[in-house]
C-alpha cells in the first residue's frame, strides 16, 4: 500500500500542470487570438463616471473587463445573433449561469426576469411595425426579435436577435447623459426597457389606425361587386399580428413591476424610481392591446353576421323569383297537356288572356314581395 501511495504522489504532480492548462479560466485566454469569438461583439467598451473611455479601437471582452477590474467602472458589450462558440468564452469570463447563456443563445423566449447569483438576466421582445400600402389577408403587421440583457455589478452585456430593434442610438443617447450612465449597469437595463416599450407605443398607435380602416370597411357601404364579409380575411390576419403582440407586452409587465417595487442590489435606487415608470407605460400598452383584441372579435363577428345576412337576402331573391317564374310555368305546362276540352282552347282572343293572366299575376306576386322587402 505505502509503494502504491508513494507512485500516486509521483505521478500527481505531473499531472497537474496539463489539469490547470486544460481548465485555464477565460480571463487567461486572449479572445483576439481566435476571430469566431468576437465575430458577432457589435460594439464593446469601458465606462467609468457616466462617460466612455476613449480607446485606440474597440477592445475586447476580455480587454474591457481587466480594465474595469483594474481601473474600476463598468463594461458594455453588445452582441448580435452569436452561436454557441461565440458566446462560450463571454459567458466563462462573466460568470454566467448554462440556463441563462442556452436562452440567450437559441432566442425565442418569453419575456421575463430571472437572477442567477449576482447577475439579472431579462428578456425583451422588441416590436417593429411593418409600413404597408394596403392591409391585405396576408399582411405582415408586426415583426418580432428580442433582446436578452445581462446586468452584473460591473458589467452589461446585450445579445439582440432579429434584423430590427438596435441599440446603436440607444447606447449614443445614454452617452450624451453622463449623470444617468454614471449609474451604472441598473441605468442601462432602464434605458433599453424604456426604448422597447417606446417601441411598443408607436407599433400600437399604428396597429389601431390598421383596425380603425378595417373597422370602417366593414360597417360602410361595400364597393359594387364586393360582397359583404369579404373583409374576414384582414380581419383574420390583423387579429393574429395583434395576437403576436400581445404575448410581446403581457409577460413583461410582472418583470418590470417587481424592477420598480422589490429592493434589489443590482439595481441603483434611484434607477429603481424610474422603472416604476416604464411599468406604467407597459401597463397602458397592454390595455390597448387587449382592447384591440376585444374590438377585433366584435368586428370580425359582425362582419361574418353582415355575411349572414347577405346570404338571407340572397336567397329571399332567389326565391321571390322562383315563385313568379312559377307561374306561366304551372299555366304553360296546363294547356301544354293537348286536351281536346281546354278552357277557352278554341276562342279567338284565348291566346292572349292567358298571357293576360299571367302578366297579372306574376305583377301582383312581384309587387307583394317588393312591398315585403323580398324584392
Amino acid at each position: 500500500m505505502s509503494m502504491i501511495r508513494d507512485l500516486r504522489a509521483a505521478v500527481r504532480p505531473s499531472l497537474r500542470p496539463s489539469l490547470r492548462k486544460n481548465n485555464a479560466p477565460y480571463s487567461a485566454y486572449d479572445t483576439t487570438r481566435d476571430p469566431s469569438a468576437s465575430s458577432a461583439v457589435v460594439d464593446c467598451a469601458v465606462y467609468r463616471d457616466g462617460r466612455r473611455l476613449a480607446t485606440p479601437s474597440t477592445p475586447t471582452p476580455h480587454e474591457a473587463m481587466l480594465q474595469v477590474r483594474e481601473e474600476g467602472g463598468f463594461a458594455w458589450i453588445g452582441l448580435h445573433e452569436p452561436t454557441e462558440a461565440e458566446f462560450a468564452g463571454i459567458a466563462r469570463e462573466f460568470g454566467l449561469h448554462p440556463l441563462a447563456v442556452e436562452d440567450a443563445v437559441h432566442a425565442h423566449q418569453r419575456p421575463k426576469l430571472e437572477r442567477y447569483d449576482d447577475t439579472l438576466f431579462t428578456v425583451f421582445k422588441t416590436i417593429h411595425y411593418v409600413e404597408h400600402a394596403e392591409l391585405t389577408a396576408t399582411s405582415e403587421v408586426v415583426e418580432t426579435g428580442e433582446v436578452m440583457c445581462f446586468t452584473g455589478r460591473d458589467f452589461v452585456i446585450t445579445v439582440r436577435h432579429g434584423g430590427q430593434g438596435s441599440l446603436r442610438a440607444l447606447r449614443h443617447r445614454l452617452q450624451d447623459d453622463p449623470e444617468l450612465l454614471a449609474k451604472g449597469p441598473s441605468a442601462v437595463l432602464h434605458a433599453i426597457a424604456d426604448h422597447v416599450v417606446d417601441g411598443y407605443i408607436a407599433v400600437a398607435e399604428s396597429v389601431q389606425d390598421d383596425i380603425d380602416e378595417v373597422e370602417i370597411d366593414v360597417f360602410s357601404t361595400p364597393a359594387k361587386g364586393s360582397p359583404r364579409g369579404s373583409d374576414a380575411g384582414r380581419i383574420y390576419q390583423l387579429k393574429r399580428e395583434v395576437l403576436e403582440f400581445k404575448r410581446a407586452v403581457s409577460p413583461l409587465l410582472r418583470p418590470m413591476q417587481l424592477l420598480s417595487e422589490r429592493p434589489m442590489r443590482l439595481i441603483d435606487p434611484d434607477i429603481q424610481k424610474y422603472f416604476r415608470d416604464v411599468a406604467d407605460h407597459l401597463a397602458r400598452v397592454q390595455e390597448e392591446v387587449l382592447g384591440f383584441d376585444e374590438l377585433l372579435n366584435s368586428i370580425l363577428q359582425a362582419n361574418l353576421a353582415q355575411a349572414t345576412v347577405t346570404q338571407n337576402e340572397d336567397m329571399r331573391k332567389i326565391t321571390s323569383w322562383a315563385a313568379i317564374i312559377a307561374v306561366p310555368t304551372m299555366i304553360c305546362g296546363v294547356y301544354g297537356m293537348n286536351f281536346d276540352h281546354m278552357p277557352e282552347l278554341q276562342w279567338k282572343y284565348g291566346y292572349p288572356l292567358v298571357l293576360g293572366v299571367i302578366g297579372v299575376v306574376c305583377f301582383s306576386i312581384h309587387r307583394i314581395l317588393k312591398r315585403n322587402g323580398w324584392l
